[in-house]
């Protein structure tokens, strides 16, 4: 028989539920832009300045963004996990895209609340 030894860590639960409620974040976003889009045919400037300039749409694309990081987060290390046998590369992989996202996050929030 096969024991099998619980560590408490549970990384590979966390992981996958943070992939499905960031890609449900995502997916909303995403179906609600669409629908926003369609129903504004032919699109004017106004029309998409206007939205952007609603905190709670400001707010919705933060939420969007910081979703697609760490869904990007959790699919990155888990390939570099998978593939990179180095520890000492998968470690300067993973602090560089660390790096990357932090950044990204950091610039979309002074573009979205950097428009006047």
């Amino acid at each position: 028989m096969v024991e099998r030894i619980v560590t408490g860590a549970h990384y590979g639960l966390r992981d996958w539920l943070m992939q499905r409620v960031t890609a449900v974040v995502m997916a909303l976003y995403t179906l609600f832009l669409v629908a926003f889009l369609l129903s504004h045919q032919p699109l004017q400037f106004a029309d998409w300045s206007g939205l952007f300039h609603h905190p709670w749409m400001r707010l919705a694309s933060l939420l969007f963004l910081l979703s697609l990081y760490l869904h990007a987060w959790v699919g990155v290390r888990n390939i570099l996990m998978d593939y990179v046998h180095s520890t000492a590369l998968r470690l300067t992989a993973e602090v560089l895209v660390i790096l990357m996202l932090v950044a990204y996050a950091a610039w979309s929030g002074q573009i979205l609340w950097g428009l006047q």
